[in-house]
């Protein structure tokens, strides 16, 4: 009795595997879309509005760094931008484009 029992669940057990498989694949296509709509996809949308923004910056634009520090664009090169902080004409630093979190356009009314 216990070798009928062993063959009848080994016979279960090879006959469901085609089909355990199939849904287990499924399921894990379905997990890789999810994560794509909720995280991959989103996060390209964003650096590519970033990229758009430092593109669009020009001399005399008012910015905001990722530290928090307010300040206006007096030059710019391929990827470092000097900065003036302050009402002080001495407070220029040089940093990286890419540290640049916001614009706001000093020309526009």
């Amino acid at each position: 009795m216990e070798t009928s029992m062993v063959s009848v669940f080994a016979t279960a057990q090879a006959g469901g595997g085609t089909s355990g498989m199939l849904s287990m694949v499924i399921m894990l296509v379905a997990m890789f879309a999810i994560f794509y709509f909720m995280l991959i996809r989103p996060q390209n949308k964003q650096r590519k509005e970033h990229e758009a923004l430092l593109a669009s910056l020009e001399v005399g634009d008012s910015i905001l760094t990722t530290s928090g520090f307010y300040g206006v664009v007096i030059q710019m090169e391929d990827e470092v931008v000097v900065v003036e902080f302050g009402n002080n004409k001495n407070c220029r630093i040089p940093m990286k484009k890419e540290n640049i979190l916001e614009v706001d356009k000093g020309n526009e009314e």
